[in-house]
C-alpha cells in the first residue's frame, strides 16, 4: 500500500480530551477518530488492527471447538423481561420504540438470545454440549465514556456461550474457552494475569478475568509471588492476620476525651497507639438502611464486598446528617457500641483484642473495646486486600498490581437456562436444566489495550501479530534509482505474502521517521540514494529505542532477510 493513496492522517498534537496513551496515540496516529462521546471510527489503520485481532480471536475459537453464529443488535424487550435483567441494566441499556410502540433495546450482552436460540432447538442430551460465538457490536450507556476504545458507549465483542448436561460438563467448556483465551492473549504479545473476579449482573457461579498489566489500568488486582493465585480487588481474599492486642483478659471499656481528632491517623498520634489497634466504623446506606461496617484502622472498606456480604446490588457511604442522625455524633466518632441498628464487622478487625473505637459521641472515643462482650456484629470479608498480606492458598506475599480487562469467562449454571426453560431428556427420558456458560473478549477495547503495554516516547510499537502492515519502507528521493529499489523490495515481500506500507510521500526525511515512529510497524527500511551507492538499505526494527541504530542490509538480501524476520516474529504463522 502506498502512502499516496492511504487515508493516514497523523496529527502532531492530540485533542485535549484524549488523556490515557492510548487514545492519544490512536488518534494522532490516524487509527480513530471520534464521532462523540464514547463513539468512534475506525480509519484504514485502525480497520487492519482490529480484524487481525478478530482473526486471532477466531482461529482460536475454532480451534476450542467452537461454532461462529451472528444474532440481532436490535432485540425485542420481552427477553431480558423474562430474564429480569431488563431493570438490572437500568440506564446502561439503550432503549427504543419502534413505529408501533413496541419496547426494543441494543444489545449490550447476548445471553438471553442465546439461550432463546438453544431452548429451540436443543430437545435432547445427544445434542449437547454446544458452544458458539460472534463477533459483534454491542451497547452500552457508559455515564462516563473515557480513554478513547477502553470504555466506548459502541463498542465490537466476541461474545461467546456453551451449553451442557451437568456442571461438570460445563466445567470442561469453560477450561477449553480459559485455552483459547489464553492462546489468544499470547498471540497478541500481552504480558496479562488470569484473576478471580466478581459475576456481577451476568449471575453465574464463578469468574475469572484475563487482566492485561499496565500502570494506566482501572481495575486493581493483587497475585501471589510464589503460586498461581491472582484475583480482583472485588474477590481477592488473604489470610486472616494475627490477633492484635495482648493476650489475657480485656480491661473494661474507658471513655476518651479526643477534642478534635476524628481521623484514624490522628487519633492514633493523639493516643500513641498504632492504627492496627483501631476500629475504623463507615456507616454506609445499604438498600434504605443505614449500616456500620468495620474495619481494622490500617485497612480499607472495600464497597463491592460490603454490597455483596449484604446481598445488595450496590452501597454509598451517608451524610454527614445521615451520621449524625445515626449516632448523635459528627462524622469521624461512629463506632459499634452501642450503635442502634445493623453492624458488619471484617474478621481481621474482629481479631483486634484491645481495640480503640469511636464513643458515637463528638470528640470521644473508647478504649478498650472487644467484639462478643461489648458488642455484636455479623463477620465477614469486606476489607480491600493489600501488597503485602498473604496468599490464601500457600501463604507467599502478594503484590499489587493494576490491569485492563481484556477478558471474561463466566460459570453461569442455571442462571438463564432454568428462567428461560432451557431444558433438555437425559438419557433416562427425564427433563433436566441445561448448563451454561459465556465467555467475552472486548475486541475493539483491545486495540487500546495492546498499546497502553506496547508504546515509548515516540509512538506505538505494535506486535507483528497484530501490526498494520509487518514492513514499512520509507523513500527518500523520487529518483530513478531510489523508485525502483522501492519497487523491487515492495514486491517481493508482496510475493512472499509480507504486508508492506510505502511511504512515498514528498516529505522530509524527519517527518517521515516521525511518522513512522507514531504509527509502530514493526520492520522499517530505509531506501535513499545515499545507501543505494554502496547497493544497501537501512533496516530499523521498531522495538529498537535507539534512533541512531540501524542495520545496513545488501539491497539484493533485504527481501529474504525481512520476510525470515517476519516468519520468526509469527512463529512461523506467515
Amino acid at each position: 500500500m502506498r502512502y499516496r493513496n492511504s487515508l493516514l492522517p497523523t496529527l502532531k498534537e492530540a485533542p485535549a480530551d484524549a488523556t490515557s496513551v492510548s487514545h492519544v496515540l490512536l488518534l494522532r496516529a490516524g487509527f480513530i477518530r471520534r464521532m462523540g462521546a464514547g463513539i468512534y471510527s475506525f480509519l484504514p489503520l485502525g480497520v487492519r488492527v482490529l480484524k487481525k485481532i478478530e482473526q486471532i480471536i477466531r482461529e482460536e475459537m475454532n480451534r476450542g471447538g467452537a461454532e461462529e453464529v451472528l444474532l440481532p443488535a436490535l432485540l425485542p424487550a420481552e427477553y431480558f423481561q423474562e430474564s429480569g435483567r431488563w431493570d438490572v441494566f437500568g440506564d446502561t441499556l439503550f432503549r427504543l420504540k419502534d413505529r408501533k410502540r413496541g419496547d426494543y433495546h441494543l444489545g449490550p450482552t447476548h445471553e438471553e438470545i442465546i439461550t432463546d436460540l438453544i431452548r429451540r432447538e436443543v430437545k435432547s442430551y445427544r445434542d449437547l454440549p454446544k458452544t458458539l460465538y460472534q463477533i459483534q457490536t454491542k451497547f452500552r450507556d457508559e455515564p462516563r465514556p473515557r480513554g478513547g476504545l477502553l470504555r466506548c458507549r459502541e463498542f465490537i465483542m466476541k461474545d461467546a456461550y456453551s451449553f451442557h448436561v451437568s456442571e461438570e460438563d460445563a466445567r470442561k467448556g469453560y477450561e477449553a474457552m480459559r485455552l483459547a483465551y489464553r492462546r489468544s492473549f499470547d498471540r497478541m504479545g500481552l504480558d496479562y494475569r488470569m484473576v478471580q473476579a466478581d459475576s456481577g449482573a451476568m449471575g453465574g457461579s464463578g469468574s475469572a478475568e484475563f487482566q492485561v498489566l499496565v500502570q494506566s489500568g482501572e481495575d486493581q488486582l493483587v497475585a501471589c509471588k510464589d503460586c498461581d493465585y491472582a484475583a480482583n480487588l472485588e474477590v481477592a481474599k488473604s489470610r486472616t492476620l494475627p490477633p492484635v492486642g495482648a493476650e489475657g483478659d480485656v480491661p473494661s471499656i474507658e471513655r476518651v476525651h479526643t477534642p478534635g481528632v476524628g481521623s484514624i491517623e490522628a487519633v492514633a498520634k493523639f493516643l500513641k497507639l498504632a492504627p492496627e489497634r483501631f476500629l475504623k466504623s463507615l456507616i454506609y446506606v445499604a438498600g434504605g438502611e443505614l449500616v456500620l461496617a468495620v474495619v481494622r484502622g490500617d485497612h480499607e472498606v472495600h464497597e463491592v464486598k460490603l454490597a455483596r456480604a449484604l446481598r445488595v446490588d450496590e452501597v454509598h457511604l451517608a451524610s454527614a446528617a445521615d451520621v449524625a442522625k445515626a449516632t448523635g455524633a459528627a462524622v469521624g466518632f461512629a463506632g459499634p457500641v452501642g450503635f442502634k441498628g445493623k453492624v458488619i464487622v471484617d474478621r481481621d478487625a474482629a481479631n483486634v483484642r484491645d481495640a480503640v473505637t469511636g464513643a458515637n459521641e463528638t470528640d470521644y472515643h473508647l478504649v478498650h473495646v472487644q467484639i462478643g462482650r461489648d458488642y455484636q456484629a455479623d463477620l465477614a470479608e469486606i476489607r480491600s486486600v493489600l501488597a503485602g498480606d498473604l496468599c490464601p492458598v500457600c501463604g507467599a506475599e502478594l503484590e499489587s498490581y493494576r490491569g485492563i480487562e481484556a477478558g471474561h469467562i463466566f460459570l453461569l449454571g442455571t442462571r438463564y437456562t432454568a428462567q428461560m426453560g432451557g431444558k433438555y431428556l437425559d438419557e433416562a427420558g427425564k427433563e433436566q436444566t441445561i448448563v451454561s456458560g459465556c465467555y467475552g473478549i472486548g475486541v475493539s477495547r483491545l486495540v487500546a489495550t495492546v498499546i497502553e503495554q506496547h508504546h515509548d516516547q515516540n509512538g506505538i510499537r505494535w506486535p507483528l501479530s497484530i501490526a498494520p502492515y509487518q514492513v514499512q519502507i520509507v523513500q527518500l528521493g523520487d529518483s530513478p534509482e531510489v523508485r525502483a529499489a522501492v519497487n523491487e523490495i515492495e514486491s517481493g515481500l508482496e510475493r512472499a505474502g509480507i504486508e508492506v506500507l510505502v511511504d512515498d510521500r514528498e516529505e522530509r526525511p524527519g517527518v517521515k521517521f516521525k511518522d513512522a515512529d507514531l504509527v509502530g510497524v514493526p520492520l522499517r527500511v530505509t531506501v535513499g540514494e545515499k545507501g543505494l551507492k554502496t547497493g544497501q538499505v537501512e533496516l530499523k526494527p521498531r522495538s529498537e529505542p535507539d534512533p541512531k541504530k540501524v542495520e545496513l542490509v545488501a539491497l539484493g538480501a533485504i527481501v529474504e532477510t525481512l520476510v525470515a524476520r517476519v516468519r520468526e516474529g509469527l512463529g512461523g504463522r506467515a
